[in-house]
C-alpha cells in the first residue's frame, strides 16, 4: 500500500491521506481531520517543543505516534515499546533542558520517539539499516543520546554516574532515568538505587510500568495522592517536620511510619521509599497534562526521586496493544487488509524452533530435565515446553547472572538444568559461567541462540564472543553445528555430557538440513569431512558451512563441518594439514581467541608448517546492516571466502616460484 515514508514538510498530511482507510481497520478511533500544516513538521528539536503552548501537545503526541507507526512499519524494528511512550518523551523533552539535561533510557527499545523529536525524524527510514539511524541510542549518532545501550537495567547507574559528575564539576544540570518494570526484575537496577541513595544524589527515576506488573491502582485517588505528595509545598512540610521532629526520635519514627502506612494504602512505593527515594505515583503515564504537572514538581527537588508511571505497551494500535509481545519488535507491516492473503510456502524451521523441538523432545523423556530462562521465552522458543512442563519451566526475568547460579543449584542436586540464553546476554553472567559453573565441574547445558552477528540490531546483541570466551574456560565442551540437524545432535551431546557444555546456533533459519528425530549424542570431540576436495581444506565451526560448501563448489576444496572447538578434533586436523597445502579456518565469531586460534596453537604445538587463513570477525564492533551485507563486510559470504583462498593460494605460488618451485593457484 505504501511504497516510502514521505519526509520532510507536509509528512503528516501525506500520512493522513494515505492512512484513512487503514486507520478505519486499526485504529480506535477515525483521526480527525488535520491542518494544512502538521505539528510535528514544526518540531525538529527539543528547542522547537518547547516554544509550543502546552495545549498543544496532546496534537503533537497523536501525530507522533502515528509517524511512528509508518516510518517503524517500513523499516521494521523494536515498536510497541515507542508507542507507550510517546506522551512521556514529549513531557521530558518539553520541561527538562535537553541535552544539557541528561536523558538516560533504558535498553533503547522505546526510543524511536526521543529520536524522531532530536533531529533525525528525516533519517528514520534509515533506521536499522546499514549506514542509518541505530536501533538503540548511541552517543556517535546525537547529542541527545547521553548513553549507549542495548542490555537492560544500565540506566540507573548510567545515570547516577552522571549525577556525580556534574556535583563534582559544580554544574546544575539534572539527570533522568527511564526505566521499564521487566528491567527492575534486574539486581543491577537496585545495586545503582541503594548507592544513589547512599549518595544522596540529586537525580530522577522514572519507572514506565507498561506491564502494570508492579501495580494496577491508576485512578483518581492515586493520581490525587501523586499531586499532592510531588508538590513544592508537601516536601518543605516535610523536610520541616523532619528538622523539628529528629530530635525526638520516636515522635520522627512514628511521623515517618505514619506517612509510610497512608502511602502504602494507595500506591506501591514503600519498597523504594525504604530504599531512599523520595516515591511518587502511580499515575498515568497517557495523561500528559497530569505528567507535566507532576515532572514540574519533581523536576528540582533534591536527593533521590522516583516516578512510577504507567503505560499501554503499543498505545494506539490496536494489534500491538493486544499482542504487546507479538508486536514488541515488527519486521514490516502490511497495512492493506483488503488483499487476499497469499498462501505462504512452508516455512523454514528457525534454530530457535530446532531448539524448542528437542527440549521438548528430552523433556518427555527425562523428568530430570529443567528448562530456565532470562525472559526469552519467546525468542528462545521455549513455548511447548513452558505449556507442557510448567513445573520444570523457569523465567528468571531479566536475571542472567541469577539463571546460571540457579540452574548450578540445580546440578548439585542431581537435576539437568539447560539454560536457554542468547550470547550476547550470556556476556553478563561471566562471571557466574565460570566460578558457579565451571570451577565445581557442574552438568549445566547452554543453549546459546543468536550465535554471530544479528543483522538490523546492530553490535550491542551480536553474539560475536561466545566461542573466545568459553574456549578458555576449563572443561567446557563447546559446540558450533553446522546445520539444523548438527544442532539437534549436539544438543544431545551436550546433555549427555557430565560437565559443563554448550552449543552455539544463529539468529533465523539454516541450510534446510533433514532433521533426525532420535536423541542420540554424537561423539565428543569429532568432526566430519562432508566434501571431499584437493589443496585447500576449509575448517568451519559453525552454521556458515553452506557457504563454505558453496564455495568449495568453486575451488574443489575439502570441506569439514569441525562441530567442536573445544576439544578441537586434533587428528581431522592432522589429517588435512597432511593432505592439503592450506587450511582455512571459517567462524562466525570475533577472530581473537576464537576457533581459528584455536587450530594455530594446535598446529604450533605439532610444529606443522602448513600455511593457514583464519576468516571470522575482525576486531571492530559491526554495525547494523542486514546480516548478508555484515557476512559479506567480514569477508564470510561465498564470494569472500572464494577470494581470500585465491589471494593466498596466489601467494603460496608466488613464494614457491622464488623458492624455485612450481605449483598452480587453486
Amino acid at each position: 500500500m505504501f511504497d516510502a515514508i514521505p519526509v520532510g514538510l507536509g509528512v503528516q498530511c501525506r500520512l493522513a491521506d494515505l492512512a484513512q482507510t487503514y486507520y478505519e481497520h486499526m485504529f480506535h478511533e477515525i483521526p480527525k481531520t488535520r491542518p494544512d500544516t502538521p505539528l510535528l513538521d514544526q518540531v525538529n528539536n527539543p528547542e522547537q517543543l518547547r516554544a509550543l503552548n502546552e495545549s498543544r501537545l496532546p496534537e503533537l503526541a497523536r501525530e507522533l505516534r502515528e509517524y511512528l507507526l509508518y516510518s517503524v512499519g517500513q523499516t521494521g524494528g523494536h515498536f510497541g515499546a515507542g508507542l507507550g511512550v510517546v506522551e512521556l518523551t514529549i513531557a521530558l523533552h518539553y520541561l527538562f533542558d535537553t541535552p544539557e539535561d541528561r536523558l538516560v533510557w533504558d535498553v533503547g527499545h522505546q526510543a524511536y520517539p526521543h529520536k524522531i523529536l532530536t533531529g533525525r525524524r528525516e533519517r528514520m527510514p534509515s533506521l536499522r539499516q546499514k549506514n542509518g539511524l541505530a536501533a538503540f541510542p548511541k552517543r556517535e549518532e546525537s547529542e541527545f543520546d547521553t548513553f549507549g545501550v542495548g542490555h537492560s537495567s544500565t540506566s540507573i547507574s548510567a545515570a547516577l554516574g552522571m549525577a556525580v559528575a556534574a556535583a563534582a564539576k559544580g554544574e546544575k544540570r539534572r539527570t533522568v532515568a527511564v526505566i521499564g518494570d521487566g528491567a527492575m526484575t534486574a539486581g543491577m537496577a537496585y545495586e545503582a538505587m541503594n548507592h544513589a541513595a547512599d549518595l544522596k544524589a540529586s537525580m530522577l527515576v522514572i519507572l514506565n510500568d507498561n506491564d502494570m506488573s508492579i501495580s494496577r491502582s491508576v485512578g483518581g485517588l492515586s493520581n490525587y495522592l501523586a499531586k499532592v505528595l510531588s508538590s513544592r509545598t508537601y516536601h518543605h512540610i516535610r523536610e520541616g517536620s523532619k528538622k523539628v521532629l529528629s530530635v525526638i526520635p520516636r515522635a520522627w519514627e512514628l511521623a515517618r511510619r505514619t506517612e509510610e502506612h497512608v502511602k502504602g494504602m494507595v500506591v506501591p512505593g514503600t519498597l523504594f521509599e525504604e530504599m531512599g527515594f523520595n516515591y511518587i505515583g502511580p499515575i498515568d503515564g497517557h495523561d500528559l497534562p497530569m505528567l507535566i504537572h507532576t515532572l514540574k514538581n519533581m523536576m528540582d527537588l533534591e536527593g533521590p526521586q522516583f516516578l512510577h508511571i504507567v503505560t499501554r505497551k503499543g498505545k494506539g494500535f490496536n494489534p500491538a496493544e493486544q499482542d504487546p509481545i507479538g508486536y514488541h519488535a515488527i519486521t514490516k507491516l502490511e497495512p492493506n487488509a483488503t488483499k487476499s492473503p497469499k498462501i505462504a510456502a512452508p516455512k523454514k524451521p528457525k534454530y530457535a524452533n530446532v531448539f524448542g523441538q528437542w527440549l521438548y523432545d528430552m523433556a518427555s523423556t527425562d523428568p530430570r530435565l529443567m528448562g530456565i530462562t532470562p525472559a526469552m521465552k519467546e525468542g528462545s522458543d521455549l513455548i511447548r515446553f513452558a505449556d507442557h512442563f510448567p513445573e520444570r519451566y523457569f523465567d528468571a526475568a531479566i536475571a542472567e547472572q541469577h539463571s546460571v547460579t540457579l540452574a548450578a543449584g540445580m546440578a548439585c542436586e542431581g537435576l539437568k538444568p539447560v539454560v536457554a540464553i542468547y550470547s550476547t546476554f550470556l556476556q553478563r553472567a561471566y562471571d557466574q559461567l565460570i566460578h558457579d559453573v565451571a570451577v565445581q565441574k557442574l552438568d549445566v547445558l547452554f543453549a546459546i541462540d543468536r550465535g554471530g552477528m544479528v543483522g538490523e540490531d546492530g553490535p550491542t546483541h551480536g553474539g560475536c564472543y561466545d566461542i573466545a570466551y568459553l574456549r578458555c574456560i576449563p572443561d567446557m565442551v563447546v559446540m558450533t553445528p553446522g546445520d539444523e540437524n548438527e544442532t539437534r545432535q549436539l544438543l544431545s551431546t551436550g546433555y549427555h555430557h557430565n560437565g559443563p557444555a554448550s552449543v552455539r546456533y544463529p539468529r533465523g533459519t539454516g541450510m534446510g538440513a533433514e532433521i533426525c528425530t532420535d536423541l542420540e549424542p554424537l561423539p565428543i570431540g569429532k568432526g566430519e569431512i562432508r566434501r571431499h576436495g584437493s589443496r585447500v581444506a576449509l575448517l568451519v565451526f559453525g552454521t556458515l558451512l553452506g557457504n563454505a560448501l558453496e564455495a568449495a563448489e568453486v575451488l574443489d576444496a575439502t570441506v569439514a563441518s569441525m562441530r567442536f572447538v573445544k576439544p578441537l578434533d586434533r587428528e581431522l586436523v592432522k589429517q588435512l594439514a597432511e593432505s592439503h597445502e592450506l587450511l582455512v579456518t571459517i567462524e562466525e565469531g570475533c577472530m581473537a581467541g576464537g576457533a581459528g586460534s584455536g587450530v594455530m596453537e594446535y598446529l604450533h604445538s605439532q610444529e606443522m608448517l602448513i600455511p593457514l587463513v583464519s576468516l571470522g570477525i575482525p576486531d571492530a564492533c559491526i554495525e547494523a546492516a542486514s546480516h548478508q551485507e555484515q557476512l559479506a563486510q567480514c569477508g564470510l559470504d561465498k564470494e569472500g571466502i572464494i577470494r581470500s583462498v585465491r589471494e593466498r593460494m596466489r601467494r603460496i605460488a608466488v613464494k614457491s616460484i622464488h623458492l624455485g618451485e612450481t605449483t598452480t593457484p587453486a
